[in-house]
């Protein structure tokens, strides 16, 4: 179950081997999660941090996938192991945590979720708060040596050129467009990305959609599909959204936009996707 509701969550919070991962970020600030996380939590999360815990130091793009090896030590270190029921949650409709379910998806782990609506929604429907911070022995955890569905700029540009896979942007409209760029050196987007911003996935509630209207958003894609943001975290949200969808697991381009940007390949700006060309380069 990729997905879960906070009405399930709070019939399983006493499972002894559930480990909730608070991961709430803020681009504009990131230390922001650590005090929202202090001001109160899930009974029994543990802090998850994005720029520590889910990054390499250094890497292509903003927020390089780490070392998968590196990861499953740290999530190891957190009480997280192979039999552990791994549920995320962020502030802001799973577009966070997406990327830890993602990492721990993607490298083989058996049960892991997002929390559907994060902190907001466990509040809305009556979930406990603590300020207690929680930890757990170190756990056994045995995963993948190797990302698997990944693709770098490398293996993107000659996909862009033959047409024979779509890029699909996660970030805001706005930032696609080139109208605004709050981080990355030149505004715009990757020639022949297509704009499918995650905010789109979710409801009034900031849930995700039912499945139905999700499969109606990528469906028109194939099954060819790789999905971008920025840096790699918000992209995860679109790769959640597929699943949750019954479609095939898209690639994910871990580098994103600024990767893209920040190695001086051509950017398109507007509405319109443009399209990758040899003379672009």
């Amino acid at each position: 179950m990729s997905l879960l509701s906070p009405e399930i969550m709070l019939r399983r919070l006493d499972q002894p081997d559930l480990r909730i991962c608070d991961v709430r970020w803020w681009l504009v600030d990131p230390a922001r999660g650590r005090r929202e996380y202090e001001a109160g939590h899930l009974p029994g999360a543990v802090f998850v941090d994005v720029d520590s815990d889910l990054v390499a130091p250094d890497g292509p793009g903003r927020h390089p996938l780490p070392d998968p090896v590196a990861f499953a030590r740290r999530m190891a270190e957190l009480g997280i192991d192979d039999d552990s029921h791994v549920v995320a949650y962020d502030d802001a409709g799973g577009a966070v945590a997406a990327r830890r379910w993602w990492m721990l998806e993607d490298l083989g782990h058996r049960d892991v979720a997002v929390l559907d609506g994060g902190f907001s929604a466990w509040v809305a429907a009556g979930g406990p708060v603590t300020t207690v911070a929680s930890s757990y022995p170190p756990g056994r955890l045995t995963l993948r040596g190797h990302w698997t569905r990944v693709i770098d700029r490398a293996g993107l540009v000659p996909r862009l050129m033959a047409d024979d896979l779509v890029l699909v942007d996660a970030r805001a409209p706005e930032r696609y467009r080139g109208d605004v760029e709050p981080i990355d050196p030149v505004a715009g987007h990757v020639p022949g990305a297509v704009s499918v911003p995650f905010s789109g996935n979710l409801g009034p509630d900031g849930r995700l959609l039912p499945a139905d209207a999700l499969r109606a958003r990528f469906e028109a894609f194939g099954s060819s599909v790789a999905v971008s943001c920025g840096s790699g975290i918000n992209a995860c949200h679109d790769a959640l959204a597929m699943r949750v969808a019954g479609l095939p697991d898209p690639l994910l381009y871990p580098g994103s936009y600024s990767d893209w940007s920040r190695s001086r390949m051509p950017v398109a700006t507007g509405d319109d996707p443009g399209r990758y060309r040899p003379t672009d380069a």
